[in-house]
């Protein structure tokens, strides 16, 4: 099993829904123990905004904007009108489920985990790196009030 500790570096691509509005970017998130810096890019690779987190707040920096909060779901919620749940985020691309809070889960044949729900949302995992139990997710669902991200992983650095 993954540890929640381990720094990790994933690149993608995320696709969001809400109400009714479709958007994607691709994402490189590098992800240590005290810190998140997640960059949102364009089609041909540039960055279109790069989030930061650390334990003194959350700063979202876009070609001549620049947004600061209290932490990430805050500050997605001030900007782009959705909340990207960064703090369960970071456990739940691991297939783990958040510390110090409830949460249901459910397992494949395999061990491997297809389903969490936790904190209002519910994740799905459809494709792993691997048949194993720990196995690094390749694609997830969430959902959560008419929110839907998808995050469709092609790398990992652990």
């Amino acid at each position: 099993m993954q540890s929640e500790n381990v720094p990790f570096v994933l690149s993608g691509r995320i696709a969001v829904k809400h109400d009714g509005v479709r958007s994607s970017s691709g994402v490189r998130w590098m992800h240590h123990a005290e810190a998140d810096e997640i960059l949102l890019l364009a089609p041909l690779g540039q960055t279109v905004a790069r989030i930061r987190s650390d334990i003194k707040g959350a700063v979202l920096d876009m070609p001549f904007k620049h947004y600061e909060a209290q932490d990430v779901d805050e500050l997605t919620q001030q900007v782009l009108g959705w909340r990207l749940p960064l703090s369960g985020l970071r456990y739940w691309v691991l297939a783990l489920p958040a510390p110090k809070s409830v949460f249901d889960i459910e397992h494949d044949a395999n061990g491997q985990v297809i389903l969490l729900s936790q904190d209002g949302w519910v994740i799905r995992y459809t494709r792993y790196a691997a048949q194993t139990p720990d196995s690094l997710p390749l694609r997830l669902a969430l959902q959560r009030d008419g929110l839907e991200i998808q995050l469709l992983i092609d790398e990992w650095e652990i």
